[in-house]
């Protein structure tokens, strides 16, 4: 990494960073929409990036420095057994409940190390569709039924785009693999339980962390994630010795960069976003100078976060602008949008004059698909944490949001984005996004349709 042309890169990123953390706009309505992406692009600052995007770029690192093309190209890439691949894919990223912002460096990095183009999409679109934490909340605010609903519909949507994707882009899947160099068969730096040993807890640390907060009201949320940090730490001192034994650091740099982390553990229980930045500070300060294979680790994770920090900001200020924050208005007002979405079209014919008319019949034929296809689309344009989609969809239900639409949501919300858009089409081109997008809108626009149709 060339530290002279880099470095008043990371000042600038950081700079920016600390900028966005500081926007003076306030958790209230503002009427306007400029401020409401502002303030969006500032809650992304605070409550997305420490914890959540860039130990995700970290690991997107680790997975191109450690484990390599030849893994990759094993067991997702086109000469890989296909069953195999998918259910990797498939498994993979249900296992890492990971959101869109964390699932797009991950995507990234196996996609350009070999990945099969189906494999990959199945876990970009799997990964923040689904997830252990996302089903019991479902499950817990909006009924079993509709959370079985979301994790059948989830699983089998992710397979069937990515082999769609395959199968569309074949010929040029085909050309892809045929120009990307052939992985050079090299002695193992580890034996694969040692690789094991220095990834698999860093990416214990990317979940565990990540567990949703307790509710106080409700005591099995407590009892699901009280013992995070327990976990966060013994895994975090797991990969410290692992980067002493196999990355060749010195032990007492690893010691000297987790003191910060530790200690403001200690003090701010209840802010871990302090531990967090300080780890971040810690583990690329340790790295950074590193000549070797830490060393390449770090550029690595800088090479995407460079590509991807600016597109993720531009993409998460015009979701604000368009539609608020959560509570909020932006240029589209929410009644609208509840309008369109309504179990009924009662509303819609009443604003739009129609009742009585001789559109209503046709009206009334169509809205099942309309609301689902609105659904999807408002899903694909919208930003959705990790979760989040949960309580807004527990909002536009309350309003009265039909159980076909809700689960449309909840199947193209989390998975496609703005941001994600606009980041994945740097990764894979526009047409290839572009059939993604088209897929994940028309199938969970269907599933919506059968769901509310058969059990909703």
């Amino acid at each position: 990494m060339n530290w002279k042309r880099e470095w008043w890169k990371i000042v600038l990123a950081v700079g920016l960073f600390l900028v966005c953390l500081c926007l003076p706009v306030g958790p209230e309505p503002s009427g306007h929409a400029v401020t409401e992406g502002l303030g969006l692009v500032q809650w992304y600052a605070q409550e997305q990036v420490i914890l959540r995007l860039l130990p995700a770029l970290f690991v997107a690192g680790a997975i191109t420095t450690f484990i390599g093309p030849a893994w990759i190209m094993k067991y997702l890439g086109a000469g890989a057994n296909k069953l195999a691949a998918y259910t990797v894919a498939a498994v993979s990223g249900t296992v890492l409940s990971v959101c869109s912002c964390k699932v797009l460096p991950l995507f990234a990095g196996i996609y350009r190390l070999g990945a099969g183009l189906g494999p990959a999409t199945t876990f970009l679109y799997v990964g923040p569709a689904i997830s252990i934490l996302a089903l019991v909340l479902t499950a817990r605010v909006l009924g079993f039924q509709l959370a079985a609903a979301r994790a059948i519909a989830a699983v089998g949507l992710s397979l069937v785009i990515g082999v769609a994707m395959q199968l569309m882009f074949r010929r040029e899947e085909a050309d892809r693999m045929a120009a990307a160099p052939a992985p050079v068969a090299t002695e193992p730096k580890r034996k694969p339980w040692q690789t094991a040993v220095l990834f698999v807890p860093l990416v214990g640390v990317l979940v565990s962390a990540n567990c949703c907060e307790p509710d106080p009201a409700q005591s099995w949320t407590a009892a699901l994630v009280a013992p995070r940090w327990i976990a966060s730490g013994a895994l975090a001192a797991i990969f410290a010795v692992a980067m002493v034994r196999w990355l060749g650091l010195s032990w007492w740099k690893v010691v000297l960069a987790a003191v910060p982390t530790a200690a403001l553990a200690i003090l701010f229980p209840r802010e871990p976003v302090f531990a967090g930045a300080a780890a971040i500070v810690g583990l690329s300060a340790l790295i950074a100078p590193d000549r070797g294979e830490a060393g390449e680790w770090f550029a690595a994770t800088w090479d995407f976060t460079k590509q991807m920090l600016p597109l993720l900001a531009v993409g998460v200020f015009v979701a604000g602008c368009l539609f608020g924050r959560v509570g909020n208005e932006g240029l589209i007002p929410r009644r609208f949008v509840e309008m369109l979405l309504g179990a009924s079209p009662e509303a819609f014919l009443a604003g739009a004059g129609l009742t009585g008319g001789t559109w209503e019949a046709a009206v009334r034929a169509v809205w099942p698909l309309w609301t689902n296809l609105f659904a999807a689309v408002l899903g694909t344009v919208t930003y959705f944490a990790t979760l989040t989609e949960v309580p807004i969809v527990q909002g536009l239900e309350t309003a009265g949001m039909g159980r076909g639409p809700a689960l449309t949501l909840l199947l193209a919300g989390p998975a496609v984005s703005l941001p994600t858009v606009l980041v994945v089409r740097s990764i894979m081109g526009t047409r290839k996004t572009l059939v993604y997008v088209l897929l994940v809108v028309v199938l969970s626009a269907a599933a919506g349709t059968i769901y509310g149709t058969w059990w909703g």
